[in-house]
């Protein structure tokens, strides 16, 4: 289920650092080029930012994962090497100054997942036009859970020694994790057969009346219980294929005669 939240939206918590560009585009690369300020402030990056808001061409970092004919993109990088890459597109939800004190400036931003900060912090400083590069990164939140739902290490080993019971506090219903999926709720005859491996077709979603899901959306199945059944994703045509069926919630369907 980890990957289906990771899908969600992110926010973000940022230190952008002008005047410095860096051939990593944060503060542990080399820096490869300083320019000053010139009277930079507060007013003018926060207009920048409004620039970056909404639908965004970014064009991944050498320094990065991305792989280009099989090859990683940071093992080029590292052997000197480097070349183009295609820009991807990203949708920038929210891109907020926070506070400005130059050369710093504090970033809130919301953003779909494969945004690079990196990359915004360089695009920005050369929006600005004096260059610049992350200093510091913060993820404040994931999907629905933010940092006010984390659990240190030492909180929850010394919860766990008082019983397995007290642990239920810091359990999430599996819903709340999904909540940036599509639902759709089943009868329970479907949801007999979704428990069996099998997707809902076309005639199923026009009789339980489902919306048409563009291509590559991800749905949470219900079963008439409120609970998770599975994931699917949509093909765009009237089709869903089933990426995870949750078997252990699937049981009690599947054996009950109804």
């Amino acid at each position: 289920m980890a990957s289906f939240v990771s899908e969600g939206e992110k926010e973000y918590d940022a230190v952008v650092r002008f005047g410095v560009t860096t051939d990593t585009q944060d503060g542990a690369g080399r820096t490869v080029e300083t320019r000053p300020l010139e009277g930079l402030g507060e007013e003018r990056v926060r207009e920048a930012l409004r620039d970056f808001v909404g639908l965004v061409q970014q064009t991944p970092p050498m320094y990065s994962a991305r792989k280009v004919d099989g090859k990683r993109l940071y093992e080029l990088a590292r052997a000197g090497e480097e070349v183009e890459r295609e820009a991807r597109q990203v949708h920038i939800e929210e891109a907020r100054l926070l506070w400005f004190r130059s050369p710093d400036a504090g970033v809130f931003v919301r953003c779909s997942k494969g945004t690079y900060l990196r990359t915004l912090a360089h695009d920005l400083g050369q929006k600005v036009g004096c260059g610049a590069h992350l200093r510091e990164l913060k993820r404040a939140r994931v999907g629905p859970f933010g940092l006010e739902d984390s659990v240190g290490l030492d909180t929850l080993m010394a919860t766990a020694k008082e019983g397995r019971e007290h642990l239920d506090r810091f359990v999430h219903p599996l819903a709340r994790a999904l909540t940036d999926l599509a639902e759709l709720q089943l009868d329970m005859q479907l949801a007999r057969r979704v428990a069996h491996g099998h997707a809902p077709g076309p005639a199923d979603l026009s009789r339980l009346r489902a919306p048409p899901y563009p291509r590559g959306r991800k749905v949470r199945l219900m079963d008439p219980e409120g609970r998770v059944l599975a994931v699917a994703e949509s093909d765009g045509v009237g089709m869903l294929k089933l990426l995870r069926v949750l078997v252990s919630g699937a049981h009690d369907l599947v054996d009950k005669d109804y």
